[in-house]
Formats: structure tokens, C-alpha cells, sequence
């Protein structure tokens, strides 16, 4: 899915491919994201859009196929898969942010502890400095005021919000989100979403594993629909909206549709 003009992607995944026990579980996987481009990845459970997630980033390595982050191959080197060393590999990561369903914090840590660790450990920012820019991200999203305070102190909204920040204090090419709300009450979901469409407003890349429609169909600029390990489906949101009603995305979203009409993509 790689187009010929324009700027070089920022990311470039092409033929993707994974299995777990002879099961195929990610098969010929291809698209291109430019820099600024939120995509939004859909589809049923099992249908590969976490595992793929997962291989971008290489916590799962990927049985075929390539990615590239602004030119540079991600996880090996050469003609023969060679694995990059764990350093390169550690570098590589720094740069593509990950937010999981479940918010990985450490318990032990304050939130601007939190925010900071990666900055300090990983980059190599001073401590100061590495506080002063998390403060400005808790500061943004909502929560300077719970700067010192514990995860266990927190409801489940404010954790992943520090989630978020922690990735962003980063400062990655992109960030990819592994349904950010779905270990969240109904409640609590609100809150999230608002900071990562503020995100998204801003310029950030973002991958975002989701099964909220409204903000998918809101706020991506693309959307790729995946079935049984495969991108059956992609485009615009208006352009998979208009799908014939007996497509496969179509019946993917079933009722939601009239829904999303009516915020205006039909």
C-alpha cells in the first residue's frame, strides 16, 4: 500500500507476516504511515491487531516481512534477518512509544517518577530537565496536581493518562496504543480518549488498536480494517462508510453504522 509520490513514509511496514504454532496469525501485512497520520486498526477480536503492534515495536519478532521507521529497518540488519544488537534494538524502541491496555506502571514510583524514568534511564536526560518536561506533559493532560502521589492512589482513567504521558515524555516518532481503554469502566473512558485526541490534534503519528468507533471514525485520518491476520479493508473514514452494505467492513460494523452517519463521515 505504498504510494509512489509524496514524502517517504515515516513508517513503512511491507509484507508482514507471523504465526504462533503453525497458526497464522498476521499474513502479508502492508501500509505505509506518514508523519502527522493518525490510523486507526479495527477488526474482530483475534484478528491480529495487537500482534501487529507488538512486531512493530519487536516484542514479538516478526516471522517475515520488513518495517521501517524514517528509512532505517527495525529489529534486523542484513539480507539474512540478522537481529540488530540489543542496544541499536533499545534505540529503535525509544522511538515508537507503546501504550498497552493494561497501564504498567510502577508502584512504587510517583507519577513524575513515573513520566520521567524513561527520559532518564533511556535517553540519558538529566534529572532536572527530565522533571521539568514531565511536569509540563502532566500539566497538559490534567494531572500536575497528582504529580506525587502512587498508581495505587489513582482511578484507572488518571493510570492511563500517566501511560500516555510517559510515552510522550519520549518524545517518539510515533506512538502505537494497544486499546488504551478497554481495561477501563465506561465512566473513565471519556477522559482518555480527550487526551489522546489533544494528541492527535497536535501532530503526534499514532497507531491505535481500538474498538471505540466514534473516536476512530472521528479522528483518524485512515482506518484499516483487519480480518483472520490480513488488512482486508482500508481508507478513509468516509471512504468505508460508503462500502456497499454487504462488504466485509460494513458488517463489521453492523449497527454502529447509523451512528457513525450521523457524526457526519457518511
Amino acid at each position: 500500500m505504498t504510494d509512489g509520490g509524496g514524502p517517504r513514509p515515516l513508517l513503512s511496514v511491507e509484507r508482514l507476516g507471523k504465526s504462533f504454532h503453525g497458526r497464522r496469525v498476521l499474513d502479508d501485512i502492508s501500509f505505509d504511515v506518514r508523519a502527522g497520520e493518525v490510523i486507526g486498526l479495527i477488526g474482530r477480536s483475534g484478528s491480529g491487531k495487537s500482534t501487529l503492534l507488538r512486531c512493530l515495536n519487536m516484542l514479538e519478532r516478526p516471522d517475515v516481512g520488513r518495517i521501517r521507521l524514517d528509512g532505517e529497518e527495525i529489529g534486523f540488519q542484513g539480507g539474512q534477518r540478522r537481529a540488530v544488537p540489543a542496544r541499536v534494538l533499545a534505540r529503535q524502541r525509544a522511538a515508537m512509544g507503546m501504550v498497552f491496555q493494561h497501564f504498567n506502571l510502577w508502584p512504587h514510583r510517583t507519577v513524575l517518577q513515573n513520566v520521567m524514568e524513561g527520559p532518564v534511564a533511556v535517553l540519558g536526560v538529566p534529572h532536572a530537565e527530565a522533571a521539568s518536561r514531565a511536569m509540563v506533559i502532566l500539566e497538559r493532560i490534567g494531572l500536575a496536581a497528582k504529580a506525587g502521589s502512587y498508581p495505587v492512589t489513582l482511578s484507572g482513567g488518571q493510570q492511563q493518562r500517566v501511560s500516555i504521558a510517559r510515552a510522550v515524555a519520549m518524545q517518539p516518532r510515533l506512538i502505537l496504543f494497544d486499546e488504551p481503554t478497554s481495561a477501563l469502566d465506561p465512566e473513565l473512558v471519556a477522559e482518555v480518549l480527550a487526551v489522546m485526541t489533544d494528541l492527535a490534534r497536535s501532530g503526534t503519528t499514532m497507531l491505535v488498536v481500538t474498538h471505540e468507533m466514534r473516536f476512530a471514525f472521528e479522528v483518524c485520518h485512515r482506518i484499516l480494517y483487519l480480518d483472520q491476520g490480513r488488512v482486508a479493508d482500508g481508507g478513509t473514514p468516509a471512504a468505508l462508510l460508503a462500502r456497499p452494505a454487504g462488504s466485509p467492513v460494513r458488517g463489521f460494523l453492523g449497527a454502529a453504522v447509523r451512528m457513525l452517519e450521523d457524526i457526519g463521515h457518511a
